[in-house]
Parts: C-alpha cells; structure tokens; sequence
C-alpha cells in the first residue's frame, strides 16, 4: 500500500496540500490534490525534484503541467489507494465549498447592512461628505469580494463534479479488475482477496468456511472436437449457473482455465455438499448452443467437484490443496460427481 499516514498526518498533509494549490494557476481537482499530497508528505522524491525545479524558477503549475506530472509521478497508485485520495478530495471540495457558500452568505449580509447603514445617513450632509465616502469604498469591496467567493463557488462546483466521477470511475475499474471477462465471475485475483478476507473472519461464524473446486471434465475433449468458441460457450453457461445459484457472502469465480470455485464463509459442510451436488446436476442437465452451418444443441456436459471444509489455523494453500485433492478423487471416480476432503489427522500428541 503506497499510503500508510496517519489521520492526524494526513490531515496535515491535507492543510498544506492545499495551501500550494491556491498558490497555482491549476484548477482544485483530484489530480492537483494527488500531485501535492505526495510533495509535501515527502513520499515522492522525483516528483519534488520536478516541482521544486519549476518553482525555483518561478513557473507556477497550470492544469496541463500539473495533469503532466500526475501521469508521469503518480498515476501508477494503486485502485484502492486512488479511491482513498478521490474520496478524500471528494471530502474537502464539500467542505470547502461549504466554507465558501457561508462566507458569501456573510458577505451579502454585510453588504446589505452597509447599504441600508448609508441610506439612513444619506439626509446629514456633514456625513454624506465625511462618512459615506469610506462606505461606498467598504461597498465596493464587498461587492468585489461577492463576485470572487461566487467565481469560487463555480470553480469549487466543478471540482466536485470531477471528484465524484473520478470516485466513480476508479470503483468501476476496480471492480473490473477483479472479475473475469468471460463468464462475469471474480476472477483469480478476486478469488484470492475474498480468500483473504474469508479467513481474517474464520470463526466469527457460526459455521464454515467452505470451500468447492469445480473443473470440467473432458474439456480438453470438447475443444477439440467443437472448437475453442464452443468451449468460451460452455465456460459462459457455467459461470451462468455459478452466478444464478451462489448469492450473498457467497464468491463464485473462474479459478483459472476450465477451474471454477466458490467460496462459502459461512456454510457447514453438509450445506457444502448439498450445493455442489446441486451445481453439479444443474450443469449436467444444461445444453450450450453450437453455431456451425446447421445450428444445435449440445449436452452431456459435466463438472467434478471437490469440497473441503476449514479447518482452524490452516492455510489458504492448504485449505485449496485439501479441495483439489477431492477434486482429482472426483475424477478418478468415474468423474460428474461430488467428493468431500477428508479432514487432516491431528499430529501425534496433539
């Protein structure tokens, strides 16, 4: 993880992120915020060497040099840590622009009262020719600090339009970066932080986890004998049935090639094998459309399933390894069946 600050060093990385920003001629967008948090955290050598260099010959960052040297020095941060700054820009614009609606709201005010303050004085002509002048220059810049905090506002609005689409469009990579393109599943990646997070939580349920490895069997066979579209066809109708049965806390992903899994926090295993045999006759009773000259359907598609249910302190590696291990029994059962791992021996002693 490329930020690891503290709240209360954040928010003092924020307060002079931004005091540079308004010292710039670029607009207080997500990615000026990025460029000066990693100056002024210090986190960035290159990038303050680059900044530094700019500033000491007195060239002030527009929007073309600061999106310039987001691309080049920052914009290699990971999803997460860039929904972290989005949010957090996102966050400040509000605040910001909340500051900014309140001191136009004061202005006005201050400007109303002035202008009523004037009139009543505008019948003493000793006053109209010793006080009123200095008022009308008070007004004046009222008037003139009004128009700034409105051109703010402007500013500060369209800065939260590019915060918020900024959020939106680094969730919706991040998202897209953990499924798999074929079959709508997580993929491998995906699979893997579910794992993770699954097994930080082991024991807080009441029951599970569990864990199925699903592979196709003879797919090899009808690659070839169908075509490698027939079998992206079989893979998609898989994934149908994976995403239309496995709901909730539940992960379904595509765990490499013709290898499914699905992960179940919180399902004992008796609910475990009762799934996968589900899966398993749901799958077997499908049919996938094969195009050629004369279009049909074929079936006699078939999966072999491992299961394995955690046991405490293992290891992601091995709680995978014990399914696989119920998966190739599967196969060498005679295949399109269910097989449940054996839990391990306790060692002698123990």
């Amino acid at each position: 993880m490329k930020y690891r600050h503290t709240t209360a060093q954040s928010a003092e990385y924020l307060r002079l992120a931004v005091k540079r920003m308004t010292q710039q001629d670029a607009g207080l967008h997500p990615a000026s915020y990025a460029v000066w948090y990693e100056y002024v955290s210090g986190i960035n050598p290159d990038l303050q060497a680059t900044i530094d260099a700019r500033l000491k010959a007195g060239q002030r960052l527009d929007d073309e040099v600061t999106y310039a040297l987001y691309a080049k020095h920052v914009a290699g941060l990971d999803a997460q840590s860039a929904l972290r700054i989005g949010n957090s820009v996102g966050r400040l614009v509000d605040e910001v622009a909340a500051s900014a609606t309140e001191a136009g709201d004061e202005a006005s005010r201050f400007g109303n009262s002035l202008e009523q303050w004037s009139e009543r004085l505008a019948p003493a002509p000793t006053v109209i020719g010793e006080i009123i002048p200095g008022v009308a220059d008070i007004l004046r810049g009222t008037r003139e600090m009004q128009r700034a905090i409105s051109a703010l506002q402007g500013r500060l609005e369209e800065s939260t339009r590019e915060a918020l689409q900024l959020r939106q469009e680094v969730a919706r990579a991040r998202e897209e970066a953990l499924l798999d393109g074929l079959t709508g599943l997580a993929n491998r990646k995906g699979f893997d932080l579910a794992m993770s997070t699954c097994l930080e939580q082991a024991g807080q349920e009441k029951a599970g986890p569990c864990l199925l490895m699903i592979d196709i069997d003879s797919f090899k066979r009808l690659n070839d004998t169908h075509g490698h579209v027939f079998g992206d066809r079989v893979l998609a109708t898989i994934g149908e049935v994976l995403r239309a049965n496995v709901k909730g806390k539940d992960t379904a992903a595509r765990y490499g090639g013709e290898e499914f899994a699905v992960l179940l926090p919180a399902t004992p295993r008796g609910g475990a094998v009762g799934l996968a045999e589900a899966l398993r006759a749901l799958v077997a009773a499908s049919r996938v459309k094969h195009g050629g000259q004369k279009e049909n359907w074929i079936g006699n598609i078939t999966v072999s399933i491992g299961v394995s249910d955690y046991c405490a302190g293992e290891s992601a590696a091995d709680f995978v390894s014990r399914a696989d291990r119920a998966l190739y029994a599967a196969k060498a059962q005679g295949r399109n069946r269910v097989c449940l791992a054996p839990r391990p021996q306790p060692e002698p002693g123990q």
